[in-house]
């Protein structure tokens, strides 16, 4: 079991011991950024994917926030799981952590998912928190639209995250009906 310990960031939800799973939904999925031995298509049920989180850091800035993804409560979401190795644990934890938890919007834990190639497995997971001042809640496709459209962030561009990760979710027969709706709006923009 992995014990991380910092004062900036919370300890580590228990892990069984071995490999990890990383339950991926937005750019992880397309940009993970760490080692990882396989990619696999994964349900998670009990949370839906939504662009729900203001992003002051990555994507735009507090003054002209963009829009990420969250991994919101209720319904259910196909993704990607990441297996790594145990030997990477802790590299890939620190790795995340400071990635996922620059502001703490996100709560790392542990769900069950459903890796098709699998079964069900445990794996660290980023669920936004609800009570945090960058949750957005449902926006309508035009206000999405408009706020991904001119935001910018140490990562780049906000059209540029959208895009990859449609065309990401596109690549793996992902649909996301929530999100045709905002690529739409940005196409007639």
């Amino acid at each position: 079991m992995l014990a991380m310990q910092s004062s900036t960031f919370p300890p580590l939800p228990l892990l069984p011991a071995g490999d990890m799973w990383v339950f991926a939904y937005g750019s992880l999925m397309w940009n993970p950024g760490f080692s990882h031995q396989q990619a696999q298509v994964a349900h998670i049920h009990g949370y839906h994917r939504a662009l729900c989180v203001w992003s002051w850091v990555h994507r735009g800035t507090q003054a002209h926030p963009g829009l990420v993804m969250g991994l919101d409560r209720g319904g259910s979401c196909v993704g990607v799981a990441h297996r790594v190795a145990a030997a990477d644990r802790d590299a890939t934890t620190t790795y995340l952590y400071e990635r996922e938890l620059v502001t703490h919007v996100y709560i790392p834990v542990v769900s069950r998912i459903r890796v098709d190639a699998v079964g069900i497995v445990p794996a660290l997971t980023f669920v936004v928190d609800r009570r945090h001042a960058q949750y957005a809640g449902k926006l309508s496709a035009a206000e999405a639209a408009k706020t991904i459209r001119g935001a910018h962030g140490r990562s780049g561009a906000n059209c540029d995250y959208f895009a990859n990760t449609i065309a990401h979710l596109q690549e793996l027969g992902i649909q996301c009906p929530r999100l045709r709706g905002i690529e739409h709006a940005l196409a007639c923009e």
